[in-house]
């Protein structure tokens, strides 16, 4: 049974699919699972069971499905204004709706990829990231953040004080300054140019050009500028995460991270929908643990 809780995510992406599939008001299906998301885990009490998923490659699975099914919404997309006469509503529609599933499941699922060891998983959590237009902001996280958090230096927590809508633009400028000096200070140990042909961020363009060309060839113009409002409205809406996830926390550089140093969400749909991202602390007390071995603290904050 826990392993088909994770799936929830991968039929959330379906019905998004679905939508753009038929057009019209459908294309709102992805958008208005947000709004139904937030309901239920209001109502529905605390999930705070600690997963027996003990065959590896089955919990993976859902995870891959969520990743790759992100790029091919985009393609769906793509495809849709070719089919259908998009007016200004069925734009809004499909790029919340797209933006939205960029952002969930998206970014939980490619999220638990790069934090695995094996290389392919790290290749496909990296550059399913053109989802959001940021193909390198794990090394921001895994680098950064995870050491970082919740100090002054972490560009994913918010200080006290701070409105999102302050937080939402510093942090996606801070986290990307911090994700290019971070790739040139490893090069540059290696004996490498800072800005050499082995940055990542040139990788990066590459793959957002290669990604642009193909919907370019599927839907035009149209799929290109659809597309990239969807993609900035999801890197921005990311950003919506990192503040409910790390709003106010505060911990003296350097210390010791405990679990009072992040916000812990334990709904069963966020849990479910976010392959235990809001499982939080335990998280960050061992980042290498894969999603379904993560404990709920219920002693930790939330």
């Amino acid at each position: 049974m826990d392993y088909l809780k994770y799936y929830v995510s991968i039929l959330m992406q379906v019905a998004t699919l679905a939508g753009l599939y038929l057009g019209g008001d459908f294309v709102w299906l992805g958008v208005a699972t947000l709004p139904l998301l937030a309901v239920l885990d209001s109502l529905l009490p605390l999930d705070l069971a600690t997963r027996k998923m003990n065959n590896k490659s089955l919990a993976n699975l859902p995870v891959w499905i969520a990743t790759l099914l992100s790029p091919a919404m985009y393609l769906m997309l793509a495809w849709s204004v070719t089919q259908h006469d998009y007016n200004g509503w069925m734009w809004l529609g499909a790029v919340l709706s797209v933006g939205w599933m960029s952002v969930l499941p998206m970014v939980p699922a490619s999220h638990e990829l790069y934090h695995m060891r094996s290389p392919l998983a790290r290749f496909v959590g990296h550059y399913a990231q053109v989802c959001y237009l940021d193909c390198t902001r794990d090394i921001g996280h895994v680098v950064g953040h995870h050491i970082n958090v919740g100090s002054v230096k972490d560009t994913d927590t918010a200080p006290r004080g701070m409105s999102f809508w302050a937080f939402a633009p510093r942090s996606v400028l801070r986290s990307t300054i911090e994700c290019q000096q971070t790739e040139s200070d490893a090069l540059e140990k290696r004996g490498q140019g800072r800005w050499s042909i082995h940055h990542r961020l040139w990788k990066a363009i590459l793959a957002q050009l290669v990604f642009q060309t193909v919907l370019h060839l599927i839907g035009g113009w149209q799929a290109n500028a659809i597309s990239l409002c969807a993609m900035v409205l999801a890197r921005f809406w990311i950003e919506v995460f990192n503040y409910f996830q790390h709003y106010g926390q505060v911990r003296v550089i350097g210390s010791t991270i405990e679990k009072r140093h992040v916000w812990n969400h334990l709904a069963p749909l966020s849990r479910w929908t976010t392959f235990e991202i809001t499982n939080h602390a335990d998280h960050h007390l061992n980042s290498y643990q894969p999603y379904y071995a993560l404990k709920p603290h219920v002693e930790a904050i939330r």
